[in-house]
């Protein structure tokens, strides 16, 4: 049995969001070292504010400019920062009650050891050297004694206001194919594609999971596919993904190979992508060196008979 890989893997997709008045001027504030919230018709002031009433769904416009002080509802410790957390040493995720808000604002409390960290201690807001209008403009909290409560009613207008923010969305995490896709993994550095067969319905699925879908039941007979198969459906891609070198437009398609009982996509090569259909007939392309094909390109048989793959749309 080969040995079962293990990869480190990043999903990230920053995007980009407008603001709407409220948010523009809690962001642009943050930016000029002022704190608003928004005062609701009842007389609450939530902090970070919102559009709209969160009880009554009404819209609120009214700014209130609160206190740079506060005091920490609860918290919970973070031993291990991670990239692109606050602060790169140990520290304590609080909610924070700002003086003269009516709601908890979540950030960082730089804090030397959790014994140090309790409910209801005041904290005060530290800064960023350097501000652009965002959340990490307050770098983060830290201890205090003091008071400044000073809370007044804020037009919310600042020159050159922040009218848009890119969110970063990322996950870092390892990944293992487990037994089965170990297998398909392996195979292919032999430019090989292994499905594994159902004991009970005889399906073959590629790239296999170890079970099947259907019936529920392990799989381990191991059976070889393809290399050649009938494009099933596809898709012509017109964007162009960053870090890829593949020229637009092109087909990614779902590809029904020989013997399988599930199709799996692949780029498709080799043919104007006007002239890519379903039923077309395909192989694999393998380049030197690599551990998987790079396109599928057609065959020039006859193309497949509808009712061969319509199973597998």
């Amino acid at each position: 049995m080969p040995e079962v890989l293990t990869a480190p893997l990043v999903v990230e997709f920053p995007f980009t969001r407008s603001l709407g008045p409220v948010q523009s001027a809690f962001l642009t504030g943050l930016r000029e070292r002022v704190v608003l919230g928004v005062r609701t018709a009842d007389g609450r002031t939530l902090v970070p504010p919102v559009e709209y009433d969160p009880v009554t769904a009404e819209e609120i416009r009214d700014l209130v400019h609160v206190g740079f002080t506060g005091t920490v509802t609860t918290w919970a410790w973070n031993p291990a920062p991670r990239r692109g957390q606050p602060l790169d040493t140990p520290f304590a995720w609080v909610l924070v009650r700002l003086d003269g808000a009516d709601t908890a604002l979540l950030h960082a409390l730089d804090a030397p050891g959790p014994d140090a960290v309790h409910t209801g201690m005041r904290v005060r807001v530290r800064w960023a050297e350097e501000r652009s209008g965002a959340i990490t403009d307050i770098a983060c909290f830290e201890p205090y004694d003091g008071d400044d409560s000073q809370v007044t009613v804020h037009a919310g207008e600042f020159e050159d206001p922040v009218a848009g923010i890119v969110a970063p969305a990322r996950l870092d995490y390892t990944y293992s194919p487990g037994r089965a896709q170990t297998a398909f993994i392996t195979a292919l550095a032999d430019r090989k594609l292994v499905g594994e067969r159902c004991p009970s319905c005889h399906k073959v699925y590629v790239p296999p999971r170890g079970a099947c879908p259907t019936c529920g039941l392990a799989t381990s007979e191991q059976v070889e596919v393809g290399p050649r198969g009938t494009i099933t459906t596809f898709c012509i891609v017109n964007i162009k993904a960053k870090n890829l070198d593949i020229e637009v437009p092109y087909v990614y398609a779902h590809i029904a190979l020989d013997g399988a009982d599930l199709a799996l996509h692949g780029r498709i090569g080799g043919i104007p992508y006007d002239q890519v259909r379903m039923g077309l007939r395909v192989e694999a392309v393998w380049t030197d060196g690599a551990r998987y094909p790079d396109h599928y390109r057609p065959t020039g048989e006859p193309d497949a008979d509808y009712d061969t793959y319509k199973e597998l749309l």
